[in-house]
């Protein structure tokens, strides 16, 4: 064994010739043989190439942590003790975040398998892969801590990865809310796919959670929840989704709805402020991603036509549908007969809102040149 001048004092009497105590600086056989065990062991030291630099200092690091030893990079005979008791050779070791390797990415393949999502599996064990294994602990009734110990592994290793243990549901896709979204959604998050707040409202958050869960499975990623994905979920939910009043088979969005509520609430609250296409393009974005200029006399004019459609609805009717762009050309005021207006529909059949809450939207008089986009 050839070992560096810096390492060379450190080593310890107690030591024995296969196991010298190693710091930052050693270099040969001996520390060949600490990078593969650290390697075994789910902490990635770099190539095993027998130089102890700042990468193998890293995974010592890591791994002496993981142990509850003191992290101090130095492996002398507590932590090979450890070293020599971890699981190799593709067996199962004690795995947490910051922990790199085949392990992890044996781990992130076996999450994936069960339908909780690690991220990629890439072998590093990071906050991604934290979440998921907590919400697969937690759906098996242990500690959710985050922590790959020998009972995670049996469940990971003993629960059928086959198939789903099955469920059934509602056809449920994006612009239907009430009970049966907000189980979709909390079973979502508990497997690990985002789904946003349980809030029984299916926007495009919920779509985007459904359509990874079904490519996870195998499904066609349509975000369309059918009897498919249920099985798959492998809960039961009952009920009948409510869905955005229609007439004419024009349909809004109440994602766009509560995005053009939250941008008011936060603008105005119940107070104009003069700035209704600020507000209106705001809820756009968040919802879409799209941004739409020009003022309240514009909007009609610069919504895309391959997301937005011109419906011909009377106001009363539009009121009761939420999530549709309405737009006058003139307003009463002097400022309204230059810029015009632009609000979102509540749903309420009276209300709308764009920088702040419009209470009565029906009762309003004075407005001219009168359109509604619907979202396609």
């Amino acid at each position: 064994m050839r070992v560096s001048s810096a390492a060379r004092s450190t080593f310890s009497a107690a030591s024995s010739p296969s196991q010298p105590t190693l710091k930052l600086g050693s270099s040969g056989a001996a520390v060949k043989a600490l990078q593969q065990a650290l390697a075994n062991a789910g902490f990635s030291p770099g190539a095993a190439d027998g130089q102890f630099g700042p990468k193998t200092a890293a995974a010592v690091k890591a791994f002496q942590n993981a142990k509850g030893l003191v992290a101090d990079g130095v492996v002398g005979p507590k932590t090979w003790a450890k070293l020599t008791a971890a699981p190799s050779g593709g067996a199962t070791p004690t795995l947490k975040q910051g922990a790199t390797g085949p392990s992890v990415t044996n781990l992130q393949n076996r999450l994936a398998q069960h339908g909780f999502n690690p991220g990629a599996a890439d072998g590093q064990f990071g906050p991604k892969t934290t979440a998921a294994v907590k919400a697969f602990q937690s759906a098996k009734g242990l500690a959710a801590d985050g922590v790959v110990g020998p009972k995670t592994w049996a469940a990971l290793n003993a629960a059928p990865t086959s198939s789903a243990p099955g469920g059934s549901g509602p056809t449920l896709k994006q612009g239907h809310s009430g009970a049966p979204v907000a189980a979709l959604q909390n079973r979502l998050n508990q497997l690990g796919f985002n789904a946003g707040a349980a809030d029984g409202q299916f926007g495009p958050k919920t779509t985007a959670a459904v359509k990874a869960f079904q490519r996870a499975k195998g499904l066609t990623a349509d975000g369309v929840v059918g009897p498919k994905t249920w099985n798959q979920l492998g809960i039961t939910v009952s009920g009948t989704p409510s869905t955005p009043p229609s007439t004419g088979g024009v349909r809004g969005s109440s994602a766009l709805a509560n995005n053009a509520r939250s941008v008011a609430m936060s603008m105005g609250g119940y107070s104009s402020q003069g700035l209704c296409a600020t507000g209106v393009s705001r809820a756009i974005q968040n919802t879409y991603g799209i941004k739409v200029w020009g003022d309240g006399n514009d909007i009609d004019n610069n919504l895309p036509r391959d997301k937005f459609k011109q419906v011909n609805l009377s106001l009363a009717e539009a009121l009761k549908i939420p999530g549709l762009i309405l737009t006058w050309e003139k307003t009463s005021t002097r400022l309204g007969s230059i810029y015009g207006h632009t609000a979102i529909t509540s749903g309420d059949g009276r209300s709308s809102y764009s920088d702040f809450v419009e209470s009565n939207t029906l009762g309003v008089g004075g407005r001219s040149g009168f359109k509604v986009f619907m979202p396609i």
